[in-house]
């Protein structure tokens, strides 16, 4: 098994703010008002503005990518970010707070298309709320691609 299975890369921690939940609808061209309008949101059940379904990307600007990447042995010119999926076990809404914890889950090495060689990290965080109780989980693939 690899050495890094497991690992802990990071924690972060931070606040679903409705200013944001705001930028975001803006940035992915949400129209759906249920995001916007609080009297809506409460209508449809939700007990603040809930987030879009990206929202989870925020941690990204709370946590030290720079040091993560260092921690994995990767190189940060060569790598880039494979994909990325989230699944919900409920909404986010403003006021949520979020505490992630991101493991590694896999780590290969592949031949590329090209020629040379490929190594594919894939972590995974589970964001639990105020309660302690998994809100989202994210799965995220690095590629650091080989020398040329």
């Amino acid at each position: 098994m690899n050495a890094l299975i497991d690992t802990v890369v990071d924690r972060v921690v931070f606040d679903v703010e409705r200013g944001k939940i705001l930028e975001f609808v803006r940035a992915t061209f949400t129209d759906d008002p249920v995001h916007t309008d609080p009297g809506l949101a409460a209508e449809n059940g939700f007990s603040g503005a809930p987030a879009t379904a990206t929202h989870v990307v925020v941690a990204g600007h709370h946590r030290d990518q720079r040091t993560f990447v260092e921690r994995l042995g990767l190189e940060l010119s060569r790598v880039v970010v494979g994909s990325v999926d989230w699944t919900y076990r409920r909404p986010l809404v403003a006021g949520d707070t979020l505490r992630g914890t991101r493991r590694v889950v896999g780590d290969e090495t592949r031949e590329g298309r090209r020629g040379g060689t490929m190594r594919l990290i894939t972590l995974e965080t589970e964001f639990v709320d105020g309660r302690g109780e998994l809100a989202v989980t994210q799965r995220e693939v690095l590629i650091e691609r080989g020398r040329p």
